[in-house]
């Protein structure tokens, strides 16, 4: 059992080392000092971009997105090793924290772990399309289809109840841009890789 138990806890690591950060964040109650803030990061505080991912707005909206976390480790964590979703999770956050401050002037706060997870999702999908297809780009249907709904109606009925605050549809757009951009990446080193390599034994 404890073997197991081990076992389990190596292969999701970062799922939950991401999990227990989130929740200690909104405990410690750091949102105010951590949140992505226009006026803090036009004054040199350019880490804002990367911490207002990790605090939310109260226990509602970070159960919300744990609750997304939770779906990602269970299908997608085989996928990829540890080290590609950590090194996603930052370009994601960098890149949605920087499509905020750049495309969203009107945006002064932001808070919360949904952009990011929109491009998890996008990567998990991505990986799961070569595998199996049809579930893969069915996946990618589905979540093209709620970033069309939120640009055109914005946010799903109900989601800022749940949330308790406005829910900023640009984060999931940024996010999932960030998803595809990361799998685009990905293909074009393997393509490079393997022209390397025909190249080599020849």
């Amino acid at each position: 059992m404890k073997l197991i138990l081990r076992g389990y806890i190596d292969s999701h690591g970062f799922w939950i080392v991401l999990f227990i950060l989130c929740f200690v964040m909104q405990l410690t109650g750091l949102e105010d000092a951590l949140r992505f803030d226009r006026q803090q990061i036009e004054a040199g505080h350019y880490g804002l971009l990367l911490s207002a991912h990790l605090v939310h707005l109260n226990w509602g909206h970070l159960g919300l997105n744990m609750a997304g976390l939770i779906l990602l480790a269970l299908f997608f964590n085989d996928y990829a090793p540890p080290l590609t979703w950590l090194l996603f999770t930052l370009f994601s956050a960098l890149f949605t924290g920087l499509g905020l401050y750049l495309f969203n002037p009107e945006l002064h706060f932001y808070v919360g772990l949904s952009g990011v997870l929109h491009g998890l999702f996008i990567l998990g999908a991505g990986y799961e399309s070569r595998r199996y297809k049809k579930s893969g780009l069915l996946l990618l249907l589905l979540i093209g289809g709620k970033l069309v709904w939120e640009q055109w109606s914005g946010a799903l009925p109900g989601s800022e109840s749940l949330s308790g605050g406005h829910v900023v549809v640009d984060a999931h757009l940024y996010g999932a841009i960030s998803g595809g951009v990361f799998l685009l990446l990905h293909q074009v080193i393997h393509v490079h890789n393997r022209h390397k390599d025909r190249h080599h034994d020849e």
